[in-house]
């Protein structure tokens, strides 16, 4: 079985372990921000530009080269806003470390913070997660009691408050510009890239660095290890660890710490997870949450890819693919936020991809058409399918609307919303057919069409 590398959750778990200050402390905390106040900010950037961290809320978006892109030049204050906001149906890695660690993000968050020259940091939380923001307002309040936070730490000209931010439970406010607007009092209306590179213009039209949860716990230890050391775990463009949180139709649901790429999705399922429930097959998994395309057990997947220096020839299964996020995007899927979602022969595709239309159709901001429009139409017709009264063309129909969505919308929500569907539809063609039977097992259900 593949051990983990628990860099993230190293004491998580620990029998013992609290969320408070004196736990955290006791167990080395805020040491390695002690050691990061007397370097030069620089030094700190480059040491993440080094370590080739990639952000672990969904993109993969390299982490120092984001840093890299901040107008440092115009004479705005810098901001840095953290998503927590784990919107992604699928993942709950984040709202663990802040239940169990949250100090671990604070000494993440001040260390991003004096490398960048940040004087205000918002952790963006969701509205269902109101004892995680109990628990960063505790967790705040005694960092800056202790000088780790506030004006002048740790007896340094630096000084850095932290806010956190609650949110009303919207989907779109992952967004980082959405999330922005959010933080503004306004409504959160994902704004339009160029100009609004959130590097340039983001919070109150200043500089402004957006991370994820996860990725701030990474830089802390960056700082520990120095960048080059940090490299060398996990493989090649995916370095470090990655927490995989695996739910559905397997026998040991979890979240899993391991280096990016040292695991196989077959390896997660059947060795570390146990394997399908009794007397199931798996059927279907979707890798990084309930935005990215499905895969199907049983296809095949041929190319090429680069090892090292040469382009070596792949021929995986869906067991064989590296849990990476090049790996993951060459089988036309992604690693996304890490949110490993099984379902077995148990389950209809039709009634699972009817469940996800119905909730980006409920999600979506409304700012564009396409995806205020399309995300509806496609809950309708799935409607339809689950119900009984499927016509014909659907399944066809289906897929047109959502192509007619991705690629077509301000941010990235329409392909969040528009991929499920074609991937569903094209993996599982015989489930979105007329659905004849189903309409003669209806017994008389109505479904109201508007």
């Amino acid at each position: 079985m593949p051990e983990q590398r628990r860099l993230i959750f190293q004491h998580i778990d620990e029998p013992g372990y609290g969320n408070d200050l004196a736990c955290y402390v006791r167990n080395g905390g805020y040491e390695v921000l002690r050691r990061a106040v007397q370097r030069k900010p620089e030094e700190l950037i480059d040491e993440v530009k080094k370590s080739g961290l990639r952000g672990r809320g969904g993109a993969g978006f390299p982490c120092g080269v984001k840093w890299g892109l901040v107008d440092r030049k115009s004479g705005k204050p810098i901001y840095l806003v953290v998503n927590a906001d784990e919107s992604e149906p699928g993942t709950f890695k984040d709202r663990h470390i802040i239940h169990k660690d949250p100090h671990q993000l604070i000494e993440g968050i001040m260390i991003t913070c004096f490398a960048n020259n940040v004087k205000q940091a918002y952790i963006y939380i969701r509205g269902e997660f109101p004892e995680g923001a109990r628990i960063l307002e505790r967790a705040i309040a005694e960092a800056r009691a202790a000088n780790f936070t506030g004006p002048g730490i740790l007896g340094t000209a630096y000084g850095c408050e932290i806010y956190v931010h609650r949110g009303a439970g919207a989907y779109i406010c992952g967004e980082e510009t959405g999330m922005i607007e959010s933080i503004e009092g306004k409504r959160p209306y994902p704004r339009i890239k160029p100009p609004y590179f959130p590097a340039v213009l983001g919070l109150y039209q200043c500089p402004t660095i957006v991370n994820n949860v996860e990725t701030l716990c990474h830089v802390k230890h960056i700082a520990d290890m120095g960048g080059e050391a940090y490299s060398k775990i996990g493989t090649p463009n995916n370095t470090g660890t990655r927490i995989l949180c695996v739910s559905g139709h397997v026998r040991k649901p979890g979240y899993y710490e391991f280096e990016v790429g040292k695991v196989t999705l077959g390896q997660l399922l059947n060795e570390v997870c146990g394997g399908p429930l009794p007397g199931r097959t798996l059927k279907a998994v979707i890798p990084g949450g309930s935005s990215a395309k499905v895969l199907r057990f049983g296809e095949r997947f041929k190319g090429k890819r680069k090892v090292g220096a040469e382009m070596v020839d792949y021929d995986w299964g869906v067991e064989d693919i590296p849990m990476d996020f090049d790996s993951l995007g060459m089988v036309g899927s992604m690693g996304g936020s890490g949110g490993v979602i099984v379902m077995d022969d148990s389950v209809s595709m039709v009634d699972a991809l009817a469940n996800i239309n119905a909730f980006y159709s409920h999600e979506s901001c409304g700012q564009c058409t396409p995806c205020r429009e399309g995300s509806r139409w496609m809950q309708r017709i799935t409607g339809r399918m689950v119900h009984g009264v499927a016509r014909a063309e659907d399944g066809a129909l289906l897929k047109s609307v959502a192509d007619q969505i991705a690629g077509r919308t301000i941010c990235a929500f329409g392909e969040a919303c528009a991929w499920p569907t074609q991937s569903f539809v094209l993996k599982f063609p015989e489930e979105f057919k007329s659905h004849e039977e189903a309409k003669k097992k209806a017994d008389g259900r109505a479904f109201e069409l508007a």
